[in-house]
């Protein structure tokens, strides 16, 4: 299991937690575009983190569900799963 996620893999948790399809090259494109700009409300964030902590095994940090862009989100998960593998 890779301990980094790519905009793939959040393209397809953001269609799974939150019900949001975003292809991942227009994610790449748009990964400074808010979470709600994208469709993602705090909700289907939520969903995405709590996906990611089933899958991982890793608690993420409180601040994941507060990330505002994909980047940031990317960023901050990415950096945490490195911490723990």
């Amino acid at each position: 299991m890779t301990a980094q996620i790519t905009v793939e893999v959040l393209a397809a948790l953001m269609k799974k937690a939150a019900g949001v399809t975003v292809a991942p090259d227009a994610l790449l494109e748009l990964g400074e575009s808010g979470f709600d700009a994208l469709g993602v409300d705090s909700l289907g964030l939520l969903g995405i983190v709590g996906e990611l902590e089933n899958t991982h095994g890793t608690p993420m940090p409180p601040d994941a569900e507060r990330c505002k862009t994909p980047r940031q989100f990317l960023d901050l998960v990415n950096s945490t799963l490195m911490a723990g593998a």
